[in-house]
């Protein structure tokens, strides 16, 4: 499958090593041009392109950058071909991204469609980078992860559970876009790294209210851990555990 990548933060960079090495063939930009690119995201034929030319003759095009910044695109996004998959991976940190949303409850995933103007799929939000960066198994977990989707065209979600299983993972179809605020961050299935059986119950679980709150308690806490990692070196499933523990359902 022809594959275009904008953005290569932790997310994106794992999704073109992983989608590479499953035999895809994957074009990548950032927003500083393709000689920035790093040499370690290509060792599996991933080619460094323009972030127009990552839109030209593909099947798939995965927007792994700030919800902030995903307006700029609209014009690439709806010159795309109407069969062209468009994923979006991106969350809304108020912090990061000031205030983007009417109302804390808003749907992130309406406004991203809205502002690209044309339907996406909502994947790769909900799981972190390091378990993305796994074999899909780890320590904690009884069976694979299973990462969420949404979307509202059912061919489109079809790909992206193909993409997901091929990369080593499960994947579980959360419904239309406008079951997509059940994988927002704050909710027991973000980043909680939970398997398909699992799953189910995190998103019945989802509490519109709560998770923005709960959100902002996880970034303070996260960025007073953070600030002197080198010190603490926290371990790899710090985020999934403090997550587990915050969302939890009352």
């Amino acid at each position: 499958m022809n594959i275009g990548i904008v953005g290569t933060g932790h997310i994106g960079a794992t999704l073109v090593k992983k989608l590479s090495a499953a035999g895809h063939s994957v074009k990548v930009a950032n927003s500083r041009g393709p000689e920035t690119i790093e040499a370690d995201l290509l060792q599996d034929g991933a080619q460094p392109v323009t972030a127009t030319e990552v839109f030209e003759d593909v099947d798939v095009v995965i927007l792994s950058i700030p919800m902030k910044v995903l307006p700029e695109y609209r014009e690439l996004a709806m010159g795309l071909n109407d069969s062209v998959v468009l994923i979006d991976t991106s969350n809304h940190y108020p912090m990061r991204d000031g205030k983007l949303l009417e109302d804390s409850k808003d749907i992130e995933a309406e406004w991203v469609q809205e502002s690209l103007g044309r339907p996406i799929v909502k994947a790769f939000n909900a799981i972190g980078a390091p378990a993305l960066a796994g074999d899909g198994r780890p320590d904690w977990a009884t069976g694979l992860i299973a990462i969420p989707i949404t979307g509202d065209r059912e061919e489109d979600k079809a790909t992206t559970i193909s993409l997901i299983n091929d990369i080593g993972f499960d994947a579980y179809d959360a419904g239309a876009i406008t079951e997509s605020w059940r994988i927002q961050p704050g909710n027991p299935a973000y980043c909680t790294d939970l398997t398909l059986d699992e799953l189910p119950q995190a998103l019945a679980n989802a509490n519109a209210e709560r998770a923005p709150k709960l959100r902002d308690i996880f970034v303070e806490a996260a960025y007073e851990r953070m600030t002197d990692a080198a010190e603490t070196n926290p371990p790899a499933d710090w985020g999934v555990q403090l997550s587990r523990i915050l969302y939890a359902p009352k």
